[in-house]
């Protein structure tokens, strides 16, 4: 039974080509070294839970797009944008999630041994970490055969 690794690897290779995207890295988001030595933008893979049904596992995914917030330090003339890159960090990081999700619909990493089941939701996060970070959190269900035998 591979299918464990089938999601992992997969979406790793899918982040490692996507030239927006400097470092991966998978489960407990609090292992992560968030700190000034880890090479952003950050996408962070975690496998919620597996479910059995029938003939499928069906995964739930959450991926963790992120980058650091620049802050100038010349005052803000714009209230609405202020003096940061909040904005075009949090738009860049829905669009990386957005190619990977259509990707997994009806792009390379489609196939009948991996589908996506339902639509995503994506929840955007600004300073949830130590260093002034902002992305989005993706979560989706994918449906992957059950490959185990009952001999």
């Amino acid at each position: 039974m591979t299918n464990y690794y089938k999601v992992l690897n997969d979406l790793k290779a899918h982040f490692d080509a996507d030239v927006i995207v400097n470092t991966i890295t998978e489960g407990d988001i609090f292992k992560v070294d968030l700190g000034k030595q880890t090479i952003f933008p950050l996408i962070h893979i975690m496998v919620n839970s597996a479910n059995f049904e029938s003939n499928v596992v069906r995964f739930n995914v959450s991926i963790i797009a992120m980058d650091i917030v620049d802050i100038s330090k010349s005052e803000a003339t714009d209230i609405f944008i202020g003096n940061d890159n909040e904005q075009d960090v949090l738009h860049t990081q829905l669009a990386v999630l957005n190619r990977a999700y259509e990707m997994l619909r009806r792009g390379d990493m489609y196939d009948d041994n991996f589908v996506v089941d339902g639509s995503p939701s994506c929840e955007p996060f600004t300073e949830r970490f130590e260093n002034l970070l902002a992305g989005w959190t993706m979560t989706f269900d994918v449906l992957v055969p059950n490959e185990m035998t009952i001999c």
